[in-house]
């Protein structure tokens, strides 16, 4: 039922969030095993008792507004939860994709919780604000533990790598990275068409050309070691991109989800460039560490723009559905 007053719209995001915790119990049970390395494995279980409390405050956040946890969408997160730890186990740098995916993932908390807090100061609501902004702050805290942890992921991926393992681990992390654009340009040109704001269609065609030079540079300096693009990478993160636009364009308030959405999937590029100029500069390749480096800078810049628009998000889906803002 698609809600028609403040009130309503906020325990729909409070159900959400109940979901978001349950996919984030089910990687946080299983990351300290997969972490590979005792600091990150000790981040994972520290931050397993703070989603336990999340999911309990949310829990009964949502029964003190006689409302209670999606079942349905709690099922569906928490096996999106678990295929992610199984994707995670079968990838050679098990670590770095567990730290750069949760280091996403915390993001994407981080904006549910603030759209949240936003929507809540709006009704009027000071104490679901104040419990929103509480968790936020500690999703945000978790991300930032995350960042100072990728110089340990990528030293676990490259620990026992000789120079010629070191060279085509760098030529298979350049082409996680061209996928990564791949599905980037898909998003971003469908969250042109749905963004609902005209700031924020801009913020997403501007990223759209940046990401189109990304990925070309990345494609040009993968053929310079002799490489290329995987184009079943390619088109299995396309294919995922075309998934999340029809789930997004089936939202009644999709600019807010899509942004939080995207901020989120900036944060994944981030973590990926952050990974590939560790695993350059081991390698003793300058060119593509500076490479990454220049993209990194334009990730977080782009980054930054979403997270300056939140609030024209939440205006345009509250306008969408005919909610007085």
């Amino acid at each position: 039922m698609t809600p028609q007053s403040l009130e309503e719209q906020l325990t729909k995001y409070l159900t959400d969030a109940h979901s978001i915790e349950q996919q984030a119990l089910a990687q946080m049970k299983a990351a300290p095993d997969l972490a590979g390395d005792e600091a990150i494995a000790s981040a994972f279980a520290a931050h397993l008792r703070e989603t336990q409390e999340h999911e309990r405050r949310i829990r009964e956040c949502l029964a003190a507004r006689d409302a209670s946890p999606a079942a349905l969408k709690d099922i569906v997160g928490t096996i999106t939860g678990k295929g992610f730890v199984a994707f995670a186990r079968s990838q050679p740098d098990t670590s770095g994709k567990l730290v750069a995916h949760a280091y996403s993932y915390e993001h994407m908390e981080q904006a549910a919780y603030e759209l949240i807090a936003r929507l809540a100061e709006r009704a009027g609501e000071t104490e679901t604000a104040q419990l929103a902004r509480q968790i936020g702050a500690q999703e945000q805290s978790m991300g930032e533990r995350l960042q100072e942890l990728f110089d340990a992921a990528a030293a676990v991926s490259i620990r026992e790598s000789g120079p010629e393992e070191l060279v085509e681990q760098l030529q298979k992390y350049l082409a996680d990275a061209h996928a990564l654009e791949a599905q980037a340009l898909m998003l971003l040109a469908k969250g042109q068409k749905l963004a609902g704001a005209g700031s924020l269609a801009e913020a997403y065609g501007r990223h759209h050309e940046e990401t189109e030079g990304h990925s070309r540079m990345i494609e040009q300096r993968l053929r310079s070691l002799g490489s290329k693009p995987s184009r079943v990478k390619d088109a299995a993160l396309s294919l995922g991109a075309l998934n999340w636009g029809a789930f997004f364009a089936a939202q009644p308030d999709t600019p807010a989800k899509l942004a939080a959405f995207a901020y989120a999937f900036e944060h994944l590029e981030i973590a990926a460039y952050e990974l590939l100029t560790r695993v350059a500069r081991a390698a003793g390749d300058a060119e593509t560490e500076a490479l990454a480096g220049r993209i990194l800078a334009e990730e977080r810049a782009a980054a930054e723009r979403l997270h300056s628009l939140f609030e024209e998000a939440l205006d345009a889906s509250l306008g969408a559905q005919g909610i007085p803002a």
